[in-house]
């Protein structure tokens, strides 16, 4: 199970934002819930920062998330792999802050093909992303939704071709298969669809996972990144809470 640490906004955000120190210390507070839960991963994301950019964000968020990613992994990095998420699209900025944090993976929401979101149209630049990593940190692993949720193709999409295309040429390293939205579920036919296609694929659900779910599709996939479900009362706003992180664990290990 990989946890999220979603960020307050931070400053320079569209909302107003409790400071630097305060998103600090609620990444490490929401850090430790994780492990001591037994989560096994975190993402690190500025979920706060929304309305999103559409592709690169401002140059001192690549920096704050760099510093928070680093000081999580120098807590908690023993014990959980930390990646790095910057919304809406950001892949070089995330490897650029992962490679200074010492962090494992980045998680790319389109990183091929295009998408129609709520910032405007988002197109993958695999190849891009693929270079700049060669170039920074090539150690670091690239997680890339498939259908990312929020969004539409901009015309009729297969599954099975996305999910192809993402693996084979868009060189991912995990694919991740999502719910339409934030906290939504995701269908497990989708994780059986992508499997099919791409059986050799480390594939993780993306959205949605409750206690109840992780029992039905624990068997269908490799990993799954939780987020909205470990919040107190699943309230975005609130902390993350440590039973829930040890009640998710349970349920997806059986």
């Amino acid at each position: 199970m990989i946890g999220v640490v979603h960020l307050p906004p931070l400053p320079g955000s569209p909302m107003s934002s409790p400071g630097f120190q305060a998103c600090l210390d609620r990444a490490l507070f929401d850090a430790e819930a994780l492990a001591d839960g037994g989560a096994v991963g975190v993402i690190v994301e500025n979920l706060g920062d929304a309305p999103f950019e559409p592709a690169a964000v401002e140059p001192h968020v690549v920096a704050m998330l760099g510093v928070i990613a680093r000081e999580v992994r120098q807590r908690f990095g023993d014990r959980l792999s930390v990646g790095v998420n910057a919304l809406r699209n950001d892949a070089a900025g995330a490897i650029g802050a992962a490679a200074a944090a010492g962090a494992r993976f980045v998680r790319v929401n389109v990183h091929t093909g295009a998408m129609v979101t709520d910032q405007g149209i988002i197109q993958g630049r695999a190849r891009e992303t693929l270079l700049y990593r060669a170039r920074v940190a090539p150690q670091i692993g690239i997680a890339a939704d498939v259908l990312v949720k929020h969004a539409r193709p901009l015309g009729p999409a297969d599954l099975t071709q996305v999910a192809r295309d993402t693996w084979h040429r868009g060189c991912a390293d995990a694919l991740i298969i999502t719910g339409s939205g934030t906290g939504r579920p995701t269908d497990p036919s989708d994780l059986v669809t992508v499997r099919d296609a791409v059986p050799e694929c480390v594939l993780w659900l993306g959205s949605g996972l409750t206690p109840e779910r992780a029992r039905v599709v624990r068997r269908l996939m490799d990993g799954a990144i939780v987020g909205t479900w470990l919040h107190q009362d699943a309230d975005l706003a609130a902390p993350l809470d440590v039973e829930r992180v040890r009640r998710i664990v349970g349920a997806l290990q059986g």
